[in-house]
């Protein structure tokens, strides 16, 4: 029987290496974001993550989908790719004033489901084209009594579904 060559040793070793590193940071990734949620029945915690924000994990058209809690914005928006992926229908167009600019994009209408049994069904959310993450804006948020206090967002949700 022929013994395998050296660099392939080599390379396996380090193959598998770096299977495991990949593998514990998407664990470690996931736990981080399991442990920034918590619904209690009554309302939901969001602790702030790493990046400094608050991040709320929803369904938009049937898909999963991680806004970024944004007090400052007037209205949810999405990336305009992803509301062409979910096959959102476009009801008009809408000049939106952004950090980089006055940019053009077009309203669409989504159902939004929200951790914790949050709904707003029918929703008219903007799709920008340079946006790179969806936003969850206050056309959602200023229907929820919010309270900050630290690092924790409470959301009480007695009765708003």
């Amino acid at each position: 029987m022929h013994e395998l060559p050296g660099w392939l040793k080599h390379a396996t070793v380090w193959l598998l290496l770096g299977l495991m590193v990949f593998l514990g940071v998407q664990t470690w990734q996931a736990r981080e974001r399991q442990m920034r949620f918590s619904f209690d029945g009554q309302g939901v915690e969001i602790r702030r993550s790493a990046d400094g924000h608050y991040h709320w994990v929803g369904r938009l058209a049937g898909r999963e989908v991680e806004f970024l809690v944004d007090t400052g914005a007037t209205s949810t928006a999405i990336p305009s790719r992803l509301a062409d992926e979910l096959g959102l229908p476009t009801v008009g167009v809408v000049q939106s004033a952004t950090a980089g600019g006055v940019v053009q994009g077009r309203v669409v209408i989504g159902d939004l489901e929200l951790a914790g049994g949050v709904r707003a069904e029918r929703l008219r959310i903007t799709a920008l084209p340079q946006l790179h993450a969806p936003l969850l804006g206050m056309d959602v948020l200023g229907r929820l009594p919010l309270q900050q206090e630290r690092s924790v967002l409470r959301i009480e949700l007695g009765g708003v579904r």
